[in-house]
């Protein structure tokens, strides 16, 4: 039961790399095998960069395979809340960013042949109350105008044909959004890449670094690779001698369950638009019906910095009466699968990438990483082969959290925080 049901559904990835690292300095290491590793992977061995991937653990055993599965374009935030902390031209840039990203991944499936039913579906975020509907609208209006023409905004009448809830008051509709088996993806992303000559090293975890004569040496188990260029893609999972990254990034546990697959019939009550759904409190909920049917459930059920069993179980009881209370008739369905992953949030949850501490880095995506991660390793890719890299937040400040090291002491606080906010609002 405590798998990732991504994970559990995929093909094995079989091109992991048996040798020893080459004698000769990789033009690249990627440290990191999910979707932004793998993604720069690729584009760097397409274009004849020699180019190694070094995994901790196995391919897409991160975050890119222990997410809900939703590619929704648009922010974390409210387009108009972005615009005030960015400025609109970088507020739209990075907006558009997530469509790019979204039709690079469709090329990508298209390109390699890679079987992980992507579809087109469309995001809903729904209002849990009044005023998150008038919220909605204000920054539906604002989309509307600077960016997004093609948004719809759906009384909770509209809805009707989505969704088979009273709960909610309305919703906003980004018709752009879709939705894959990210386990699959991130398998076939690999198979790609050592199609295009990259190396995969699993079960690989950088314990030292090093640079000598202008080249990085990182310690290994398997042994020492020497490169020219350093790619860190690892998010909230980043360990070892990146103490640098690791005061920035907030590593926040997101809980996922997956249901018995519903029959025909329920799924024509509860979720006849068969879209991505987000719902609208600052401790929201998304959720989306699986290749074959099955309810998958997800939101920040804790806010604790872990995903073990110990801590997936809890988080699914608080899932689960959730679950009971958008869909009754749901209320005691069977669960088969229970996981939890680790979100890369940054103070102000808005992504990074560049170069800094000596190496190029992608990381902080806060919740969306799944739809922009194979855009920005691409751009980074780009970035280190001096080509124009398209990257939406470069030069964006990123200042250490004061006070913080690795270990999030203030997440209950921030946790309470927001559950007062989602109660007053």
């Amino acid at each position: 039961m405590f798998r990732s049901y991504w994970q559990d559904t995929a093909p094995a990835f079989d091109g992991s790399a048996t040798g020893d690292p080459e004698q000769s300095p990789y033009d690249v290491v990627v440290i990191g095998g999910g979707f932004t590793g793998l993604s720069a992977a690729r584009h760097l061995a397409a274009q004849g960069v020699k180019t190694v991937v070094l995994e901790s653990s196995r391919i897409g055993r991160g975050a890119s395979g222990r997410n809900g599965g939703h590619l929704n374009n648009g922010l974390a935030h409210s387009f108009t809340a972005a615009v005030r902390h960015l400025g609109k031209e970088r507020a739209a840039m990075l907006y558009h960013a997530f469509d790019r990203s979204i039709d690079m991944i469709e090329t990508i499936i298209s390109q390699e042949k890679i079987d992980c039913d992507f579809r087109r579906a469309g995001k809903l975020k729904m209002a849990e109350k009044p005023a998150h509907f008038d919220a909605l609208r204000h920054n539906f209006d604002a989309l509307r105008q600077d960016v997004d023409p093609d948004i719809e905004l759906l009384s909770a009448q509209d809805m009707k044909n989505d969704i088979g809830s009273d709960a909610f008051h309305g919703g906003l509709l980004w018709k752009k959004s879709a939705m894959m088996h990210m386990g699959k993806y991130a398998v076939g992303l690999a198979m790609a890449a050592t199609r295009h000559g990259a190396a995969i090293f699993e079960h690989c975890p950088v314990t030292q670094r090093h640079t000598k004569n202008g080249l990085h040496h990182l310690t290994t188990p398997r042994g020492t690779f020497v490169a020219r260029h350093v790619l860190l893609a690892t998010g909230a999972y980043t360990t070892g001698p990146f103490g640098y990254f690791r005061r920035r990034i907030i590593p926040v546990g997101s809980y996922i369950v997956a249901t018995r697959p519903l029959d025909t019939n329920e799924v024509a009550k509860y979720l006849p638009g068969n879209r991505t759904y987000v719902t609208s409190k600052n401790i929201g909920n998304y959720f989306r019906l699986s290749p074959d049917n099955r309810l998958i459930f997800g939101g920040r059920a804790r806010f604790s910095a872990a995903s073990n069993p110990h801590e997936d179980e809890k988080s699914s009881h608080i899932l689960r009466a959730r679950i009971a209370e958008i869909f009754p008739g749901l209320a005691d369905i069977g669960i088969d699968y229970c996981w939890g992953g680790l979100v890369d949030m940054t103070r102000d949850r808005f992504p990074r990438a560049g170069f800094a501490n000596n190496v190029w880095f992608a990381m902080g995506y806060s919740g969306h990483g799944a739809q922009i991660s194979t855009l920005m390793g691409m751009a980074m890719a780009d970035a280190i082969m001096g080509r124009p890299d398209h990257n939406p937040v470069a030069g964006l400040k990123w200042s250490a959290i004061p006070g913080y090291f690795g270990k999030p002491w203030f997440l209950p606080i921030i946790g309470a925080y927001y559950r007062y906010r989602d109660l007053v609002s």
